[in-house]
């Protein structure tokens, strides 16, 4: 089968197509014969070479999530999988495949009127943007900023907390078309990068809620941004790291008792992660959720799929079509 693995770190160009041998489930998987592999942010990261002291080694293969058919199932799988239309989790890597093994247990059937594109569009980031809110204890009336809404995880916070009766929610964008774009999923004020305001227009005087995507050298200027009591929940890093020395805006604001945490859906059981992932499929059939893909391309179409992912060009998802 076709592949796209990490021949050497660094530019997109370090991706290479590679053939490998068509793998047989083991106890407790299932083999889907991918229609869609989904383009993250986190992909972008592993293959630059920033999380090489994870443990990611040179002939990684990205890829976190996929969809498709199941074809066959390991050891202790019920038989009915075979035939049936899914999503897959592969976690951090091995995803950009023809074919994919997943654990049973991470695979989830696609309702009807939900394509293989659209599930990888939602399947990981809606999961994400759900629990980064709930984790800032977002509650109805109050003012929420997303930091870098024009990715998938961006684009599903700013629809879920419009859904969920935020104030207001802003969204920092790198173009008024972006802007314009991001107002039709509910955002009702638009930054730019540094989170000032379009020319005129009355936006919030602080946030009770920031979901961060970007991290960066500027994350620390966003607890400016927050209201007293307010929350900054970092939930990617595209940016990079932050400043070693960034808790110290939130300790020279002491008295605003400002907070700030992570999020990682690693830290949701599993049956949760399941309950929350059916409700959203099945908003997204009925048109309550929009999936937004940026475009679609082949397989071995992987390089420029990640230098557009590199150079911001990306709103929404990019999906590989094997």
């Amino acid at each position: 089968m076709k592949a796209i693995a990490i021949r050497t770190y660094g530019p997109p160009e370090g991706l290479v197509v590679v053939d490998l041998p068509v793998p047989a489930p083991t106890a407790g998987q299932v083999l889907i014969a991918t229609e869609a592999v989904g383009v993250g942010g986190v992909d972008t990261v592993i293959r630059s070479g920033a999380l090489a002291a994870y443990g990611f080694e040179e002939g990684h293969i990205p890829g976190s999530e996929v969809a498709g058919t199941v074809t066959a199932v390991g050891d202790g799988v019920d038989a009915s999988w075979i035939g049936r239309r899914v999503w897959g989790f592969t976690g951090t890597g091995g995803g950009y495949v023809e074919h994919a093994a997943v654990p049973v247990e991470e695979t989830f059937p696609l309702p009807a009127g939900l394509s293989a594109v659209d599930a990888v569009t939602l399947g990981g980031s809606g999961v994400v943007a759900h629990f980064a809110l709930r984790h800032a204890h977002f509650a109805p009336g109050e003012t929420v900023l997303v930091r870098g809404a024009a990715g998938s995880i961006g684009i599903m916070a700013v629809q879920l907390a419009a859904r969920g009766g935020a104030a207001a929610v802003a969204v920092t964008t790198s173009s008024a078309e972006r802007g314009k774009r991001l107002r039709g999923l509910g955002a009702t004020h638009v930054l730019d990068r540094s989170g000032e305001g379009e020319e005129g227009e009355d936006s919030p005087a602080g946030y009770d809620v920031i979901i961060d995507v970007v991290a960066g050298g500027d994350m620390p200027s966003f607890f400016d941004r927050l209201n007293p009591n307010g929350r900054m929940v970092a939930v990617g890093v595209v940016a990079g790291q932050p400043p070693a020395d960034f808790g110290t805006r939130l300790m020279a604001a002491f008295q605003k008792s400002m907070s700030f945490a992570t999020f990682s859906a690693d830290t949701v059981t599993a049956a949760e992660r399941r309950a929350v992932r059916g409700e959203q499929f099945a908003a997204a059939s009925r048109g309550e959720i929009e999936t937004v893909v940026h475009e679609l391309l082949p397989l071995d179409q992987a390089v420029p799929a990640h230098r557009k992912m590199d150079a911001g060009e990306v709103f929404g998802r990019i999906v590989l079509t094997p």
